[in-house]
C-alpha cells in the first residue's frame, strides 16, 4: 500500500489535477453542445497519464536538489521509496500509454501537442531553463499553460484563437503564482544555485514583478468577455477574483512578512481554479 502511495506521489497528483481542470475547460468551451461523456473522459485520461509521466521525469532529474530542499525532501525518490530505475520505467510506460490513448482514441494533433508541451516541461525546463535564467518560470511556463489547448484540440482537431487565449491566461498567471512561492523558499533555491528571481534580483524586485504581472493578468482575464467567448457571469467573476489577486500582490509588495508570500501563493491556486470554473458555468448557462 505504501508503494502505491509512493508512485501516486511521484505523479504530483495535485499538479495533474489542476492541469486536467484546465484541459476540461478547453474541452467544454470548444463545443457548442454537450459532448458525450466518453469524448470528455478519454482525452483527460490520456493527458493525465502524460502529465503524470512528465511529473515523474521532473523528479528523476531533480532528485539531488529535491533531497536538499525542505519543500521537496519528502518526495519518493529522495526518501528511497522508489529507485531511479523504477521511476524511469514507470514514467516511460505511463507516458507511452497516455500518448497511445491520445494518438489512437483522440487525434494526432492532441497527441503531438501533449508530448511537445509536457516534454518541454520535463526536459527543456527542468534540465536547461531552470538553472539557466531567472526568467525560467516565464519561458518554461508556456508548457504548463498548454492544457486548455490540448483539451480544445481533442474536440476540434485544430488550434484556434480562443484556445490560445486560455493558454495566455495561464501563461501570465504562472509567474506571480510561482514567484510568490519562490520568495518564501528563496534560501532553498539559493543553496542549490537555482537562479530564481528572488535569488538573482532580490525580493523587492520580485514583489514588483508580481504586482505588474497581476495587473496584466487582470486585463487578460477580461479578454474572454471582450471577444464574446463568455458572458456576464464570467466577467463579474473575473473582475472580483482578479481584484482580490491584485490586493494580495500589493499587500505582499508593501509588507516585509514572508507569510504574505505564501498567502499570495495559495490564493493564486484558488484564483486559477475558480476563474476556470466560472468559465465553465458561464458556458453552460449560455450554451
Amino acid at each position: 500500500m505504501n508503494l502505491i502511495r509512493s508512485y501516486y506521489q511521484l505523479c504530483k497528483p495535485n499538479v495533474v489535477l489542476m492541469m486536467l481542470l484546465c484541459a476540461l475547460v478547453g474541452i467544454i468551451l470548444a463545443s457548442d453542445i454537450l459532448l458525450p461523456l466518453k469524448e470528455i473522459i478519454i482525452p483527460l485520461i490520456g493527458i493525465a497519464f502524460c502529465s503524470a509521466s512528465a511529473a515523474a521525469i521532473n523528479q528523476i532529474i531533480d532528485r539531488k536538489a529535491d533531497a536538499e530542499m525542505e519543500r521537496t525532501d519528502q518526495r519518493p525518490i529522495p526518501q528511497g521509496e522508489i529507485s531511479v530505475q523504477e521511476a524511469s520505467i514507470f514514467a516511460f510506460f505511463i507516458g507511452l500509454i497516455g500518448f497511445l490513448i491520445l494518438m489512437y482514441l483522440v487525434n494526432t494533433l492532441t497527441a503531438l501537442l501533449t508530448v511537445a508541451a509536457l516534454g518541454g516541461y520535463a526536459f527543456i525546463y527542468t534540465i536547461f531553463l531552470k538553472r539557466a535564467t531567472p526568467q525560467n518560470i516565464v519561458i518554461g511556463g508556456l508548457a504548463g499553460a498548454a492544457p486548455p489547448l490540448l483539451g480544445w484540440a481533442s474536440v476540434t482537431n485544430t488550434i484556434e484563437p480562443n484556445a490560445l487565449l486560455l493558454v495566455l491566461i495561464i501563461f501570465i498567471w504562472t509567474p506571480p503564482h510561482f514567484w510568490a512561492l519562490a520568495i518564501y523558499r528563496k534560501d532553498d533555491y539559493a543553496k542549490q544555485s537555482i537562479p530564481m528571481l528572488p535569488v538573482t534580483h532580490g525580493v523587492a524586485f520580485t514583489k514588483l514583478q508580481i504586482v505588474l504581472y497581476t495587473i496584466i493578468l487582470f486585463l487578460v482575464s477580461l479578454f474572454p468577455y471582450i471577444v464574446l467567448m463568455s458572458g456576464l457571469i464570467y466577467l463579474v467573476s473575473a473582475i472580483i477574483l482578479s481584484s482580490i489577486f491584485l490586493f494580495y500582490s500589493i499587500r505582499l509588495y508593501l509588507s516585509d512578512d514572508d507569510k504574505h508570500a505564501m498567502a499570495t501563493f495559495w490564493y493564486s491556486i484558488y484564483y486559477i481554479f475558480l476563474i476556470f470554473i466560472a468559465l465553465i458555468i458561464d458556458h453552460f448557462i449560455y450554451i
